[in-house]
């Protein structure tokens, strides 16, 4: 499997690491995942990074001050502890880069006795494209450069904003393996664009047990509609992670060390997805995170998404977040980010979010990436295996294990 979405993760060195050092940012990050994945049509493949939206927002919120931080705080879910909160993003940017740095080295250790063996890629960006000349406060430079591995970069969009969206998209078109291209559409940015807070997420793993392709075949997939049509289907026996709930089950499918996983939500109807995105919250995300393993038959379809780049701005301010958007006009306050002028502040202008994946015999591939632009103005073990048939409309998640975290979260309500 690999993932794209925008945000920078450097490999740390293999360190423990406690799992309550992460609540903070995995409260944050699933819970404004899920509240913008409400909004999603129930009728129409979907897919999001909550992790790579947060590391965006959290970003742009460092610079947020008076009513506008308020605002921030309270509708992106973060602590009242601003140090806390840039603690906890960073455990999980560690605890990530931990498992990437574990399965490279049980892959280097595979090679020596000639095993050949895919290890998990996790490469995690963030960047500032911000105005040449403009006059940002050095202690957000350095807050986010430190913080979040941000570093700035001056472009120039008063003179040429086409030439600055073109070199941001393809800064993270290069972070992404090419998967997101052309995050930022034509006329995203102005003239009167001052900054843009990227992030970029690539992920890459393999299946513990990858699924043999002499088996996939054509299977029927049943459509909320009471339709049916044929789609390449996969199968395979093994312990996956398995949970059994009134109404759907939930499946964890691991990916080589079993740090993350793909958590498959299916209901029990082919018309019960949006009965089951009402029951998604994030203490059920936690309890996936947490499933015993089962002997499964387990029948997937392969798909593949590429959805068009996402505008964020009306979601975020049916969520509460108005004031960061200057709505009310003028009172927008990022302060911290440069100061503030009754003829010239900053406000987000948009909140551009684009995401890709693909799943296959291997694995996942996966995309995902963030741009805010600112402006100026369990079941038991069973003895026989449990056969889980994933032909109907389901929900899904890139899941960190240890920390519940999500990557990714969509849906499939046509895998063709």
């Amino acid at each position: 499997m690999k993932i794209l979405a925008s945000l920078i993760l450097a490999i740390l060195p293999i360190m423990p690491m406690a799992a309550a050092d992460t609540d903070a940012a995995t409260s944050a990050i699933n819970r404004l995942g899920l509240e913008i994945f409400a909004h999603s049509k129930t009728d129409q493949n979907a897919l999001l990074s909550p992790y790579s939206i947060q590391c965006a927002l959290a970003m742009a919120s460092a610079g947020a001050d008076g009513k506008t931080r308020e605002e921030m705080s309270r509708v992106l879910h973060f602590p009242g502890d601003d140090a806390a909160l840039q603690l906890s993003f960073s455990a999980l940017a560690k605890a990530l880069a931990t498992a990437a740095a574990q399965s490279a080295e049980a892959a280097r250790a595979a090679r020596q006795y000639d095993s050949k063996r895919d290890p998990l890629q996790l490469r995690i960006a963030n960047r500032l494209f911000g105005q040449k000349g403009y006059h940002f406060r050095p202690p957000f430079l350095t807050a986010l450069a430190t913080g979040y591995g941000a570093p700035f970069e001056e472009v120039d969009f008063a003179a040429s904003p086409e030439k600055a969206r073109t070199h941001i998209n393809g800064w993270v078109e290069g972070q992404t393996q090419e998967k997101i291209k052309d995050l930022i559409p034509p006329n995203g940015l102005d003239a009167t664009t001052r900054l843009v807070l990227t992030n970029a997420l690539y992920f890459k793993a393999a299946w513990v047990e990858k699924f043999e392709p002499r088996a996939t075949e054509p299977r029927p997939f049943k459509f909320a509609d009471g339709r049916a049509g044929n789609t390449p289907t996969m199968v395979n026996q093994m312990e996956f992670a398995y949970a059994a709930h009134p109404g759907f089950v939930a499946v964890g499918l691991p990916f080589d060390l079993g740090e993350l996983q793909f958590l498959i939500l299916l209901p029990d109807a082919p018309d019960g997805l949006a009965n089951l995105k009402r029951k998604l919250t994030p203490e059920l995300l936690a309890e996936c995170a947490k499933m015993k393993s089962s002997d499964l038959i387990l029948y997937l379809p392969k798909f593949k998404l590429r959805p068009p780049t996402i505008p964020l701005a009306e979601t975020l301010k049916a969520l509460g977040l108005k004031t960061a958007f200057d709505d009310p006009k003028g009172s927008a306050n990022f302060d911290r980010m440069a100061p503030r002028k009754p003829s010239d502040y900053l406000y987000i202008g948009e909140v551009f979010h684009k995401t890709f994946l693909a799943l296959d015999e291997e694995g996942v591939e996966a995309a995902a990436a963030t741009a805010g632009a600112i402006a100026a103005g369990a079941s038991p073990i069973q003895k026989k295996p449990i056969e889980i048939k994933v032909d109907r409309p389901f929900l899904f998640a890139i899941q960190h294990r240890p920390s519940g975290a999500c990557l990714f979260l969509g849906q499939i309500v046509d895998p063709r």
